[in-house]
Parts: C-alpha cells; sequence; structure tokens
C-alpha cells in the first residue's frame, strides 16, 4: 500500500533516516561541480537493509545520483530502497528519467526529502506510485533544502544564485590592521576552510577595492598549497577599470570575469546567466554591504580570530541602518572551532524565496 508522505515521513525506520544523512552528505561531495543541475545525492538498500549503493550528481551531461547508486548497487537493488535527496525526475534531458531507471532496477521504495519544483522534471514520485512502488515524500526536507541543494533551489525559485557571504574578522570586527600590516586575520585551519568553501561554489566574487589591496589569487589550492584541478569563476566587479593587468586574479590559474554591474541584482543576474548557481562573496565590506542592503545574501560564513585591534576597516560597510530596531538580525546555523579561531554559519532572518511550482530554468531538473 502506498503511504501518505505526511504520515510516512514520521515513521520511517532508522536505516532510512541514516541513508538519508548519508544522502546529504553525498550531495554536499559534488558541489561545485554540478551546475545547473542539482547537487542531488543517492543510497540504495538491498532488501535486507543493508547499504547495496551509493551516488551523487555527475557534471551536466552526466548519471544522475540514483542512476550512479543504482549501477553500484546491481543486482541488489532488486526489492530494494532508494533513499535520494530530491525526487526523481520523470522527463528525458540529457539523461533519461531517473523514475523509470529506479523501475528497470525493481526498487519496492523511494524515500524523499525535496518534491520537485519544477513542471519540467516534475512527476516522478507519482510514476512510480502508479507503478506500486510505495513513496514516502518529505523526509528531513528543511535540512536537505538548506544544504546542498540550496543553491539549486534558489535558482528556481528566484531566478538568482544562492549568496555564501564569507568574512574574517576580529573579535572587535576588523577584517585588517589600521596600517595595512594584517593579511591575515585568521589561522591555517581557517584559511583552509575558505578554500573548500571556495570549491564548492561556481563562483567567487570579489570587488576591485579588495583586489587592488590584497592582490588575492582566488583560486582553490590543497593542504600542499597546489592548485585543485577544478577551479571557480573568479569575479571582480570593477566598474572603473580600476584592476591591472598585473592582478594575480588575471593569470592562468582559473577563468576571470571583470564585471561592471551596478549593482548586486546585475551581477547575480549576469553569473546566472553563466549556469553559476552558488557564489562566495569574499570582499570587501562595500560590496558586503551592498549585498545585504539588497537582501542578496542567502548565508555568512563569519571567521572570528580571538583579537582586539580597536581600528582598522570594518567587516562590512554602511548598511543605511540608524536605528536598533532596524539592525539585520540573523540565526545561528553551527559554531565550529577552526584551530584558534570560531566559524560561525548564520543565515539572514528573512524570506528568500517561495516553494511554488515553476515552469522550470532549462537545467536538467530532477535528481
Amino acid at each position: 500500500m502506498n503511504v501518505a508522505p505526511a504520515e510516512a515521513a514520521a515513521s520511517i525506520p532508522a536505516r532510512e533516516s541514516s541513508a538519508m544523512r548519508r544522502a546529504r552528505e553525498l550531495g554536499a561531495t559534488v558541489l561545485g561541480t554540478t551546475s545547473p543541475n542539482p547537487a542531488v545525492g543517492a543510497v540504495v538498500l538491498a532488501a535486507d537493509g543493508r547499504v547495496a549503493g551509493e551516488g551523487a550528481t555527475a557534471p551536466p551531461g552526466g548519471p544522475h545520483a540514483e542512476v550512479r547508486a543504482l549501477a553500484q548497487a546491481g543486482a541488489g537493488a532488486l526489492g530494494g530502497t532508494a533513499v535520494v535527496t530530491l525526487e526523481p525526475c520523470a522527463h528525458t534531458g540529457r539523461t533519461g528519467p531517473c523514475a523509470d531507471a529506479l523501475l528497470a532496477a525493481g526498487i519496492a521504495r523511494v524515500v524523499v526529502a525535496v518534491p520537485e519544483p519544477t513542471e519540467l522534471a516534475g512527476g516522478g514520485a507519482e510514476r512510480l506510485r502508479t507503478a506500486g512502488v510505495d513513496v514516502v515524500v518529505g523526509v528531513e526536507q528543511e535540512a536537505a533544502e538548506r544544504g546542498a541543494l540550496a543553491g539549486w533551489l534558489t535558482g528556481v525559485r528566484e531566478q538568482r544564485p544562492y549568496v555564501i557571504w564569507k568574512v574574517a574578522a576580529t573579535l572587535d570586527g576588523r577584517v585588517a590592521a589600521a596600517d595595512g600590516s594584517s593579511r591575515w586575520v585568521t589561522g591555517p585551519e581557517a584559511r583552509a576552510e575558505v578554500h573548500r568553501l571556495r570549491a564548492g561554489c561556481d563562483a567567487v566574487v570579489v570587488g576591485s577595492g579588495t583586489a587592488l589591496t590584497d592582490d588575492p589569487q582566488l583560486t582553490v589550492r590543497d593542504a600542499d598549497g597546489r592548485d585543485a584541478a577544478r577551479q571557480p569563476l573568479r569575479v571582480v566587479v570593477d566598474r572603473r577599470d580600476r584592476l591591472p593587468a598585473t592582478a594575480r586574479v588575471l593569470d592562468d590559474a582559473a577563468r576571470t570575469l571583470i564585471s561592471r554591474a551596478a549593482e548586486p541584482a546585475e551581477l547575480l543576474a549576469e553569473l546566472f546567466a553563466r549556469d553559476v548557481r552558488r557564489v562566495l562573496l569574499e570582499g570587501g565590506p562595500t560590496l558586503a554591504a551592498a549585498f545585504l542592503r539588497a537582501g542578496l545574501v542567502d548565508e555568512a560564513v563569519v571567521h572570528l580570530a580571538p583579537k582586539l585591534l580597536g581600528t582598522g576597516p570594518s567587516l562590512v560597510g554602511d548598511l543605511g541602518i540608524s536605528a536598533i530596531g532596524s539592525a539585520l538580525s540573523l540565526s545561528v546555523a553551527d559554531l565550529t572551532p577552526l584551530g584558534g579561531d570560531v566559524q560561525i554559519r548564520l543565515h539572514p532572518t528573512r524570506h528568500t524565496g517561495g516553494g511554488t511550482r515553476t515552469s522550470g530554468d532549462g537545467t536538467d531538473g530532477g535528481s
């Protein structure tokens, strides 16, 4: 018997909950490689409950998460359960319908975190139910939407990339010393985390002021300082042609876009058209303030060093706020020690987009 989503989501077995957590982890491992498609994770449980296969979305044109998990599971999928972070697609894009692949493998039950939000790829759950498969939708949905799917969902709902603002500061909110002598505010563990953040995004954005002051390369590097094989797009907002030809961000280590966008929304539209779905906003205070004023920061990652400077540039510029009642509030998602520093991940407490079904955004959709 097919179980209604609301009933089943509250009563799934522990092994399926564990598989869903693993599926979310798998989706996170391919962030930065799947855009404009969603970063989905899938786990196939054999009929006896053991893990038979795992998979995550391949780069565009490659197999979706379910197909990769089924390939690993082989005959172990027969009569088993597929646990997936996004509803299996029912349409043919650059790959075939994942719902059909699940049926062909003999899957008896499908557990889904997030229902498909687009008309283009929708209908997978219904196709599976019609074929006699038990389908549960909405399991740990909020966690999945906040995780690896956040960038893609923002693109579907708002037609723009998801923006992560990253900043490193002292306890009194200074990003550098007044004399400009401090290139690094935080320690090596925090700096390594920045490279992990960059690796999970499609583009890294700075303003021309930061590019001139710090001359960053903005590449993803490993623990030994070597450039990673896959690099996000480097973006410098430079409306006045201030960036010199000798800037490190213009080297051949990665692609670079010099944008003359007049406002954040214009920049995000430019990047969205380039299939960018996750943006890491790294600097500086003026650009960060512009994004915050426009309500276009979806997540903040703040690295705090246990230091005090008293003077020096602030972590954010003028927000146009003069009264405490108008302060921009953020909710803390988690706190993580990074060596001697602390990472605080926050979400602005604002509405970030509707949950209505749309006609699609030109991606493969589904999972």
